[in-house]
């Protein structure tokens, strides 16, 4: 099974969601916007994410940065310009 993953990034905290390949939720949370605790919600999830879906904005870059160095495929999405069901799924997953 495929797993993705969407990150809304905030100032202090970031909303995390983790759909399965058919779009059905899987895991969610409130995480630190820092890379370290976002990195480690990742890892403690026990699933091969497939793809990380990040919002784009000022905390973006080194989110992004930290999260690709830690060996996950991640990318970055303009929400203005994404269908609701691809920035829920990250852009990514079945289309």
């Amino acid at each position: 099974m495929e797993y993705y993953a969407g990150i809304d990034v905030s100032l202090e905290c970031s909303t995390v969601c983790v759909v399965d390949g058919s779009g059905k939720i899987v895991r969610e949370a409130i995480v630190g916007s820092e890379p370290e605790p976002l990195i480690g919600w990742f890892g403690s999830l026990g699933l091969g994410l497939t793809r990380v879906g990040l919002e784009a904005g000022p905390l973006s870059q080194w989110l992004y940065a930290a999260i690709k160095q830690a060996g996950l495929a991640v990318e970055l999405l303009e929400t203005r310009t994404c269908t609701m069901r691809q920035c829920n799924a990250g852009q990514i997953g079945p289309q």
